[in-house]
């Protein structure tokens, strides 16, 4: 019983393959819902960015949708998993904070969860079951 409430996880199977199914569902999800819709851009979109006072808006436009496909693709890859985990998390920073900036949090949400997701694979990397992990072995890192 002791273990259940107070054991840990860390160095664990378990652990490891929960995390990876966290990334590549997260990851999938964000592609396939988000990002496919994105690519290629929309002059709609690009209003829409340009709307929130970025610069170059077709520039940020491309940004954030290559962002939310071939980033969320390599997050749940595990590839490249800590600079796409950046990328994700930097779009979906603008999306939380600035695009639904003034809305309630249930409209906000899921913009949330993703800029969370992301800053926990920007910190932990791929995990033991990502192709981050396959290329650290080949190279003795």
């Amino acid at each position: 019983m002791k273990k259940l409430f107070f054991g840990s996880i860390e160095n664990s199977n378990s652990a490891d393959l929960t995390l990876a199914l966290l990334r590549v569902f997260a990851g999938l999800s964000l592609m396939l819902v988000h990002g496919s819709g994105k690519i290629p851009v929309s002059e709609g979109f690009v209003e829409h960015i340009a709307s929130l006072g970025f610069p170059m808006p077709i520039f940020f436009a491309w940004a954030a949708a290559l962002s939310e496909y071939v980033g969320a693709l390599l997050l749940a890859l595990g590839l490249f998993t800590r600079p796409a985990a950046l990328m994700v998390g930097a779009t979906m920073f603008v999306a939380a904070f600035v695009n639904h900036g003034d809305d309630p949090f249930a409209v906000a949400e899921k913009a949330y969860l993703y800029f969370a997701i992301a800053l926990l694979f920007a910190i932990l990397g791929s995990g033991k079951y990502g192709i981050d992990s396959i290329i650290r072995r080949k190279l003795n890192i």
